[in-house]
């Protein structure tokens, strides 16, 4: 059984993409349960948002307050995070584009406006990063996509008959409580409710684990929007290379910011290492459906990249042994 147990945590990430693709490919070939019916989509819809909040309680239960504070390289992600969001949202609004052009852009601009992964803070931690610098920026992604994408997302996929302010309000009411309210929460039980406080952290591991349920059911809703879409190939092939683009700058650019402060490792991981579970659903809710599988493809991109970067602290390690 323990063999069984540390198998699966060694190879969550595949085998939750597996789970996901094996259940759509399942539901798909019978007539009665289809990814296009009203009831499967209504429960994805209030699925994935409560999965993602829980995720997020969780892990912040863990952040001390008083190793929140603001470092010099926390300003300069957080600058590049909005600005490379900002100029691909105006150059969809304003440049004559084709739908395949418009698709690649949206990927890439996900992967860019997408918060910190939660669960980065183990990665930095493994590769000797400050966890407490990794989690005060993932607090500040956070706000800035919070604040950044119900703003720009109704611009960029305007609704005929939908105006503006109704779409910011819909998207302002359901991303801003989704990635600001469960830290809220996580203060509150920690100064007035320290019994579920400390239930929470006892309970926080558990995040990964919803992250992994989490990850088959976008995977599952990536592979329908690729089934559905009458893009080509090479439209596909286009988003998928805009989610490796997006992570070669993003992990690149974090390290050389970092660099500057003495903070690398953990300034690299804090802009490289998305939330691709928020990003996917993003993209599948207020964008062009088919931009998913520019996050989708960044879920694989950044774990190869960690497996790389793991393998080789391992390596310096085993050689600094005697």
């Amino acid at each position: 059984m323990k063999q069984i147990i540390a198998f699966i945590k060694s190879w969550t990430l595949p085998i939750a993409m597996l789970t996901g693709a094996g259940f759509y490919y399942l539901f798909s070939s019978v007539d009665a349960i289809t990814f296009t019916k009203p009831y499967i989509k209504e429960i994805t819809r209030w699925l994935m948002p409560s999965l993602i909040f829980i995720q997020l309680l969780l892990s912040f239960s863990k952040i001390d307050p008083k190793d929140l504070i603001p470092k010099k390289w926390h300003v300069w992600l957080c600058f590049f995070q909005t600005a490379s969001c900002l100029t691909i949202a105006f150059i969809l609004m304003f440049a004559n584009l084709n739908e395949e052009v418009k698709i690649i852009l949206e990927g890439a601009m996900v992967c860019f406006i997408c918060p910190t992964a939660t669960a980065a803070a183990v990665i930095t931690g493994k590769l000797g990063g400050s966890t407490g610098a990794l989690l005060t920026y993932t607090m500040l992604s956070n706000v800035v996509a919070a604040i950044v994408v119900p703003l720009l997302f109704p611009l960029i996929n305007y609704i005929e008959g939908v105006t503006f302010i109704t779409e910011f309000s819909n998207i302002l009411s359901r991303v801003f409580p989704l990635l600001i309210i469960p830290f809220i929460f996580a203060l509150i039980f920690r100064y007035y409710a320290k019994p579920i406080h400390a239930l929470l952290v006892k309970f926080s591991g558990m995040a990964y684990y919803i992250w992994a349920i989490a990850l088959s059911i976008v995977t599952a809703q990536t592979i329908y929007h690729i089934s559905m879409s009458n893009a080509s190939a090479y439209s596909k092939l286009g988003v998928a290379c805009a989610g490796l683009a997006t992570c070669i700058i993003q992990f690149a650019l974090g390290k050389y910011i970092g660099g500057k402060y003495d903070n690398r490792i953990s300034a690299g991981q804090a802009l490289g290492q998305k939330n691709t579970i928020l990003a996917i659903w993003l993209s599948s809710t207020y964008l062009i459906p088919l931009s998913s599988l520019a996050a989708g493809s960044y879920v694989l991109w950044q774990n190869i990249f960690n497996s790389w970067q793991l393998y080789r602290k391992s390596k310096r390690d085993n050689q600094l042994q005697p």
